[in-house]
């Protein structure tokens, strides 16, 4: 599980560019209480990261940035990663800058990492960090590589990091080199029912070399189940890009060339579905390093919102029953409200505490309806009376509402209604009373 830590993130100016520090865990496994699952447990211990060089120095403030001091006497117990990056650009990297810690969360974890097919006699030593800046728009997975420390002025040896058995630099960090990052730069995304959507995630490598494969796999994993979207296999030869792919969702692709060629891995959908939502994770393999990135989709759809009747009219006390129709959205929750407002009110009174919800209707393609029934009081709705269906819902970014206008009832028509029969009836009487009369009388001879 991911720790939220506080996030302590001063500008420093370096030589070249300005630094990012940041506080963040190292993750071991065991040292704890294991969980009611007999899972694995992790220990967590305190340590900062600290990105050199980062951005370059152009535009910024020197009031705006807190130096970063090394220890004045380096210590072994201190676990100060730092990052030497001008072997790879970061995209986006100035919004690790601009990261506001009062407002959102800063995730930082590092541990260790072996590479594939990595030697086990080889001096250096590899860790896998990732850093999440909520609300930032960036998430970073970094494979760092340890560099040598530089040459003490002193004959004897380096100090060595207590935890982790590696030397220090003499300034008391732990100096490593990025050589492969995934990266994300819209690592949630927010699509509609039917259309299409483009998945970021890209790669940087530090020394790749030219015509080794990049293997790209895409999964989506939501409510505890997973499968393939895409899986590809992308080489640079002479003139051209060549790949193997295989597709498991049609209207799915990502481009050999670009992945090759620009490090962009990232994933196009068309056609969107309810059961297109969920978790995708990108897997980006090239040479002895993999590493992977997670894109949230978010799948919406806002209701359409009507009302069972036009007009409303009360010819007598009988109540009416009004019902309010919220068709097909998506997610789940939807909010209905009933509000009346009669001709001598300044403002609309509720009336949701006497309405009434059906159960949620599931269609086929996952979205759902709803059904909000008010009963209707002449007394209480007299003639233009305006009731109001107001529905919110997180695919819209307003309410939606629709109303109708309490009628005024047409005269009564009984009295009248008779007085006509009367009259037909009279006319009928007084043609057939002039028939009879009109006979011709025959007389016998």
């Amino acid at each position: 599980m991911l720790a939220t830590l506080v996030c302590i993130l001063p500008l420093v100016y370096g030589l070249q560019g300005a630094d990012v520090v940041l506080s963040c865990s190292l993750i071991e496994e065991g040292g704890g209480m294991g969980d009611m699952m007999g899972g694995a447990t992790f220990k967590r211990t305190p340590s900062t990261l600290v990105f050199r060089d980062l951005v370059e120095n152009a535009g910024l403030s020197p009031e705006l940035v807190t130096p970063f001091n090394p220890p004045e006497t380096p210590n072994a117990d201190d676990l100060i990663f730092e990052l030497l990056l001008p072997s790879i650009q970061i995209p986006d990297a100035d919004s690790l800058l601009h990261a506001d810690c009062n407002e959102g969360n800063t995730v930082c974890e590092i541990s260790r990492y072996v590479p594939r097919g990595a030697d086990p006699e080889s001096l250096s030593a590899h860790f896998i960090g990732s850093v999440q800046l909520e609300g930032a728009g960036l998430s970073l997975t970094l494979v760092l590589q340890t560099s040598p420390s530089e040459t003490a002025e002193s004959d004897g040896p380096p100090l060595m990091q207590s935890k982790l058995n590696l030397p220090l630099s003499q300034s008391g960090t732990l100096l490593t080199d990025v050589v492969f990052v995934v990266f994300s730069r819209v690592p949630s995304v927010v699509a509609p029912i039917g259309g299409d959507v483009l998945l970021d995630c890209g790669f940087r490598q530090k020394d790749s070399v030219p015509g080794q494969d990049v293997a790209l796999e895409w999964r989506l994993q939501h409510r505890g189940k997973g499968r393939k979207i895409l899986d590809m296999k992308a080489r640079e030869m002479e003139a051209e890009v060549g790949s193997d792919v295989l597709v498991e969702r049609e209207g799915t692709s990502a481009e050999a060339d670009l992945l090759v060629r620009a490090g962009n891995a990232s994933l196009t959908l068309k056609r969107l579905k309810v059961s297109d939502e969920g978790t995708y994770i990108c897997t980006v393999g090239s040479g002895e390093f993999q590493t992977q990135q997670v894109v949230q989709v978010h799948i919406t759809q806002p209701p359409r919102v009507t009302l069972s009747e036009e007009k409303l009219t009360f010819q007598d006390k009988t109540p009416k029953k009004l019902s309010c129709e919220c068709h097909r959205y998506y997610p789940l929750d939807v909010q209905v409200e009933w509000l009346s407002q009669r001709p001598s009110d300044e403002e609309p009174g509720s009336f949701s505490k006497e309405s009434s919800l059906s159960s949620h209707r599931q269609h086929s393609d996952g979205t759902y309806s709803l059904s909000s029934y008010l009963t209707l009081r002449p007394n209480e709705h007299p003639p233009d009376t305006v009731v109001t269906c107001r529905v919110s819902h997180t695919a819209l970014d307003t309410p939606t509402e629709v109303a109708l206008t309490v009628g005024t009832p047409e005269p009564e028509t009984v009295f009248w209604t008779i007085v006509l029969m009367l009259l037909i009836s009279m006319v009928f009487l007084y043609q057939a009373f002039k028939m009879q009369t009109a006979r011709p009388v025959i007389k016998e001879a």
